[in-house]
């Protein structure tokens, strides 16, 4: 039989649930023009009459918006996946102010206003340590506030060897900070860093001492390292990157540090994630004394990091809401995690599908080493692919040929999109 005629219909393609999103975001006359590139390629040879969705799909996705998925990889906060879900609250304040809004305006006087007041008062209210703060567009963008306000222009900055970390992407603490102009005045060893050494490396031309939170490694066996409350003596302001946003203790991560631990231990000024345990949108958050936060607050620099009104919306809701939706995962119970695995499975009786324990992360350079207890739904790994472009994507992880479909950061009012993405790749 001739190929071609195994090529399917422009209308049976358009039929595909992977192409309604599409069709939605882009129109019918792109699409169409994607499909009919797709048939061409096909009766050319080019590629099999079954990969013409998939053709098209992949021309399209330059193109085609920001998808949402079901993250059952397993990590709480994948960066790859945008970090921490908004909570409902939140996701209601960024379309309210999508329009005009109040951003920086008294609708009392009629005058110019503080930007962001409100999500700033929020902030302090839920750390009454911080004298002030002050939020920029992510925590990278804080810390080069913050050396390029206090250590720029030949300024010191002294950092243990052992918190000389790579953030992701090749991005790394010490090339980041070395581009604002500050020298870095490396002390101790990988190991090992004691008071001292920062003692010791402290001078006229210090600008101040930084702890760095370590990201997705720990180090193990014969270790020290110096805490916040030992270098507060110095004569010189402590700044300390908490890195994964948690604002309070958290008894699920005792070792966790928190931004109202540091400043509880004396720290100066404390840098944060507001898109990590903190549950909100992509933030960087400067907490501490009041002088230090507005002398960063004015520099010139401070206007290039500023965030927009959405992203101050989201933080302000996410402040307010009662739960996230990344603290209700972390608290999560195995045992409540396996019913909805069982109660799933038992949907899909059919297949080849079992429940299974695994262990969940917290990711985005949080907790690293710690393993939460999970459940997982458990299927063969060819499923995979069709499950990631289906409507909705799935996005789970194969281990040992089979894919795993944990449960610990998958909403449990998503468990029923779950089983008919499942039942859809099936098909």
């Amino acid at each position: 039989m001739d190929h071609r005629r195994r090529i399917p219909r422009t209308d049976a393609v358009l039929a595909d649930p992977r192409m309604r999103a599409v069709l939605s975001a882009l129109g019918r006359a792109q699409v169409k023009a994607a499909v009919a590139a797709a048939q061409e390629r096909a009766r050319a040879g080019e590629i099999a009459p079954a990969d013409v969705v998939e053709s098209a799909l992949t021309a399209l996705a330059p193109a085609a918006p920001l998808r949402p998925v079901i993250n059952a990889t397993g990590v709480l906060l994948h960066t790859n996946l945008g970090r921490a879900p908004l909570a409902e609250a939140a996701i209601e304040a960024v379309a309210a102010a999508a329009g005009p809004a109040d951003v920086e305006f008294d609708l009392v006087t009629g005058r110019r206003a503080r930007r962001g007041r409100s999500a700033l008062a929020a902030l302090a209210a839920a750390v009454p340590e911080a004298g002030d703060v002050h939020v920029v567009n992510n925590n990278a963008a804080a810390l080069v506030l913050a050396a390029t306000a206090l250590a720029a222009d030949g300024g010191e900055i002294v950092i243990s060897r052992g918190e000389l970390v790579e953030i992701g992407d090749g991005f790394r603490i010490p090339e980041l900070l070395a581009a604002t102009g500050a020298t870095l005045r490396e002390v101790g060893t990988t190991n090992r860093t004691t008071p001292a050494d920062y003692a010791a490396a402290v001078g006229p031309r210090t600008g101040f001492v930084l702890k760095v939170h370590p990201s997705n490694f720990r180090v193990e066996g014969f270790t020290g390292a110096a805490g916040i409350a030992e270098l507060t003596g110095l004569g010189v302001p402590v700044v300390a990157d908490v890195g994964s946003g948690l604002l309070e203790p958290e008894p699920v991560l005792p070792d966790e540090p928190s931004v109202r631990g540091a400043l509880r231990e004396g720290a100066d000024l404390v840098t944060a994630s507001g898109d990590k345990l903190a549950g909100g949108p992509q933030a960087g958050l400067l907490l501490g004394r009041a002088h230090l936060v507005e002398r960063l607050r004015r520099h010139p620099l401070a206007r290039a990091l500023r965030v927009d009104k959405l992203t101050l919306a989201a933080l302000e809701a996410t402040l307010h809401a009662p739960e996230t939706p990344v603290r209700r995962a972390l608290r999560a119970t195995a045992g409540a995690l396996r019913e909805r695995a069982a109660a799933i499975a038992a949907q899909l009786g059919h297949l080849d599908i079992t429940v299974e324990d695994v262990a969940a992360t917290v990711g985005g350079g949080g907790a690293p080493g710690v393993r939460l207890p999970s459940a997982a739904v458990s299927l063969p790994a060819r499923f995979a692919t069709p499950l990631r472009t289906g409507e909705p994507p799935v996005v789970g992880r194969v281990e040992d040929g089979r894919l795993l479909l944990d449960l610990r950061a998958v909403p449990e009012g998503r468990d029923g999109d779950l089983v008919k993405a499942i039942t859809a790749a099936v098909r």
